[in-house]
């Protein structure tokens, strides 16, 4: 029996996977938690093989968990299931110790074979993030420069360029105002702009939104 620990902050998401895998006779969902806290009180309680996690977490983010998972040298494999586009994301993730990324969108059967594939020690990679790869490794060129930006970087990016205010920005991340500004000002540096319309510009062009 493959054992799943939930992690996403919408319940209604988390029921909907639940319901998704529960027609799967070898695996069953052991635990779920709403934020990393949650996640890290139930792994040290709930031995579970198979993390399915979300990337756009309250506090700390999807890919600072794989990160932390990673360093502490964690057995536990972890598919992560998002919203992002995969062209964004997966990479990323995969080099943050991710077993495989699929997007929320996708068949309900893709995340049982999913789940069964990273179980078996192999990663899982959707047609769409294996051309990535290839396409990567084909024609190796210097990368964007928002491939610079952190994951809190790269959100505040986002929500400004959908016109998300400094302080509803912070409120959705669960950080301060002025951590927020960090960011922006980060942003705008690696970036090379200089105001929020460059960013929204900039976003636009590069597919990020």
């Amino acid at each position: 029996m493959i054992k799943v620990i939930l992690c996403d902050d919408h319940a209604v998401v988390r029921r909907g996977i639940r319901d998704t895998i529960s027609e799967a006779v070898d695996i069953r969902v052991v635990a779920e938690a709403g934020s990393y806290p949650e996640l890290r009180e139930l792994m040290r309680t709930q031995p579970c093989d198979v993390l399915l996690l979300d990337l756009n977490m309250p506090g700390r983010g999807g890919l600072e968990v794989l990160t932390a998972l990673r360093d502490e040298g964690s057995t536990v494999k972890t598919l992560v299931v998002s919203m992002y586009p995969e062209d964004q994301y997966a990479i990323r993730c995969l080099r943050a110790g991710a077993r495989g990324y699929l997007n929320k969108a996708g068949e309900p059967t893709e995340l049982v074979s999913a789940i069964r594939t990273v179980m078996q020690g192999r990663k899982y990679l959707t047609p769409e993030v294996a051309q990535m790869l290839v396409d990567k490794l084909s024609a190796p060129q210097s990368e964007e420069l928002h491939a610079s930006l952190s994951e809190r970087e790269l959100q505040t990016l986002q929500k400004i360029a959908s016109g998300r205010k400094l302080s509803e920005i912070a409120e959705e991340l669960m950080i301060s105002p002025k951590t927020v500004s960090v960011y922006r000002a980060r942003v705008l540096d690696k970036l090379q702009l200089g105001n929020n319309a460059e960013m929204t510009v900039y976003a636009i062009r590069n597919g990020l939104l």
